[in-house]
């Protein structure tokens, strides 16, 4: 029988009230708090950083691909279906998916109200999927055989501005010459909370768009491309790099929303500061209470050192002991962790700002991986920690610790 475990157990079991006692709850509360800090920052920042990714990959795609130009205007020089980035795509390792669109300026004119917004055209090969998650009420667009659909997805916020609802009729006016203008139904309403999206973007037919400029059936304002795993985005733009023709410019969506993706990774710094922070507090909160432990069985280590028991022995009756403390503190802290992360995510219980955080309540995600690395970098941490203060039992002297009990 391991003679170590078996002392550390006896320890563990005597119920007689101490000092150490009460310190020891105290370092089971301090890995489990730190545990539940660190769970719920992380199911939190996964969940920012998802939310915001989703809304704007809903419009902007991973990779946008136009006729380079030096002109900052909202409409793009259109480049043709029949080059061969998009007559010759297919999804690969990099790249999922790749749909056409086109972009149009005007004014939106109810009875009442008058507002400038900009149409973005888009075909059937739409990522309806992604865009759905942003709709309130009301349909997608839908695509007539022949022709145009009139049909368009206002944002929530234009829609209060011009107070209409899905089933409105309204005029939008183009600048252009000779001027037009077209009345169009309003099909659905979408939010996302974003700023630079909501204020002016609308979803329609690109056909409506083609006609509107003159364009032939094959001519676009540009392509937008999702890659496969946005971890590997910079070898999918390189990849499109090298496909697209001399004339067309592309660029990532971590450079069109450059403050927005800034913001993403100063809170992965901040987290990183944080949970270092915490996890520094836990190791010197334990190292501390180990050394007490040791103090107060001092005696017992001289009498275990005079009837032959090694240092290592004895370092190890209070590394279980440690480990002990360390996996009672986990279990809490998961239990604590996890559950508070799931009423947050069932119920919703710490609403947010949408005007300053692009959502309504506090996001969770789950990623178990990351629970799990948790942890175990708790675990390991800390236990590697513990072997520092048992450094001292190899200095205490049996008579010398027989005497100090005395």
């Amino acid at each position: 029988m391991n003679l170590s475990y078996f002392i550390a157990q006896r320890i563990r079991q005597t119920k007689v009230a101490s000092f150490s006692s009460t310190v020891a709850r105290i370092g089971v509360a301090s890995i489990a708090i730190g545990l539940t800090v660190m769970i719920i920052s992380f199911a939190i920042l996964g969940g920012f950083k998802s939310v915001i990714m989703q809304k704007i990959f809903s419009f902007g795609a991973h990779i946008q691909v136009t006729k380079f130009t030096l002109n900052n205007s909202y409409e793009e020089i259109p480049i043709s279906t029949k080059a061969d980035l998009y007559k010759n795509f297919k999804p690969g390792p990099l790249l999922k998916h790749i749909q056409v669109f086109g972009h149009k300026a005007g004014m939106l004119k109810t009875d009442d109200e008058i507002l400038g917004a900009v149409l973005k055209g888009v075909g059937r090969d739409f990522n309806w999927d992604a865009f759905r998650k942003t709709m309130v009420s009301g349909d997608v667009v839908h695509f007539p055989d022949s022709g145009y659909s009139s049909e368009i997805i206002v944002s929530r916020r234009i829609a209060n501005k011009l107070r209409i609802q899905p089933g409105d009729s309204l005029l939008m006016y183009f600048v252009q010459k000779p001027p037009r203008v077209r009345k169009l139904l309003v099909k659905g309403i979408y939010e996302t909370g974003l700023d630079e999206v909501d204020n002016t973007l609308i979803i329609g037919d690109i056909s409506l768009v083609q006609r509107l400029n003159n364009w032939k059936p094959d001519q676009v304002g540009g392509y937008e491309i999702f890659v496969t795993d946005f971890n590997r985005l910079d070898p999918a733009y390189n990849l499109v790099f090298d496909e697209m023709d001399q004339d067309m410019g592309v660029i990532k969506i971590t450079d069109k929303y450059l403050s927005l993706f800034d913001w993403l990774s100063l809170l992965n710094r901040n987290v990183v500061v944080f949970l270092t922070l915490i996890l520094f507090v836990a190791c010197f909160n334990m190292i501390s209470i180990l050394l007490i432990l040791m103090m107060e069985r001092t005696s017992m280590i001289g009498m275990l050192k005079a009837v032959g028991a090694t240092d290592w022995q004895i370092r190890k009756i209070f590394l279980y002991n440690g480990l002990s403390l360390i996996t009672r503190g986990l279990l809490i802290g998961n239990v604590l962790g996890i559950g508070l992360c799931y009423l947050q995510d069932r119920f919703r219980l710490i609403p947010l700002d949408p005007i300053n955080y692009f959502m309504d309540a506090v996001p969770i995600e789950w990623n178990w991986p990351v629970i799990v690395v948790l942890n175990l970098a708790t675990l390991l941490l800390v236990t590697v920690v513990l072997i520092i203060p048992t450094v001292i039992i190899t200095r205490i002297q049996p008579i010398k610790a027989m005497t100090f009990a005395k």
